[in-house]
């Protein structure tokens, strides 16, 4: 009998040490994902207008250097937003974020926040770049004169889904509002900014 309590004792110390350790497991990586979370949104909603700036050229550069005529419609654009570093990252409601810069005239206009948010459990970050290009001055107005324009309720924005090194049928595209969404390796497909609020910000400090 005091056998079969030893096993018993033995194997209820193991169930519950195993137990134990995964749920600390488990706390570590939810904890890292955190941390992750954090860091990468430290650098997105506290960048100063330099460094938006400085990051917004070079996204520029990869949008231009990477995707043919790209530049026919920036040039022709009245004005454009670069958000060169938009990050999703979520714990069970994912959430879409960045700052960027309005362009007019190739200087820098303002300053946007892009927010916009997604049911769904996923841990880490995903990095995109968007460049969002007013085609007319009316639209371009509009846009400035609403703090906070939505996708779909105040406008609606074609998003550009050629590129990787094929040339863009700019002839075919009269939209007001056209929107490239990229990184590094090129165009992003199946990709959709429906929601998408573009909050004015201060960066005057």
């Amino acid at each position: 009998m005091n056998r079969v309590k030893q096993k018993f004792i033995v194997f209820f110390f193991v169930l519950f040490f195993g137990v134990f350790i995964q749920a600390q497991q488990l706390n570590n990586t939810l904890h890292n994902a955190m941390q992750s979370v954090k860091s990468s949104l430290k650098n997105i909603v506290e960048a100063t207008a330099i460094e938006i700036d400085r990051d917004a050229n070079i996204a520029l550069k990869l949008l231009s250097s990477e995707i043919d005529d790209s530049s026919l419609f920036i040039d022709q654009a009245y004005g454009y937003l670069i958000f060169p570093r938009v990050v999703k990252v979520g714990m069970g409601v994912g959430i879409e974020t960045g700052e960027g810069v309005l362009r007019i005239d190739g200087s820098s206009a303002d300053y946007y926040r892009l927010s916009s948010g997604s049911l769904g459990f996923q841990i880490g970050a995903q990095a995109k770049a968007i460049v969002v290009a007013f085609m007319t001055e009316d639209i371009l107005n509009n846009f400035r004169n609403n703090p906070g324009w939505k996708v779909g309720v105040d406008g609606s924005i074609t998003i550009i889904d050629q590129g990787l090194g094929q040339s863009i049928d700019s002839d075919n595209i009269l939209d007001p509002i056209i929107a490239f969404i990229f990184d590094s390796r090129g165009l992003m497909y199946s990709l959709t900014l429906e929601g998408t609020v573009f909050t004015l910000l201060d960066k005057s400090n």
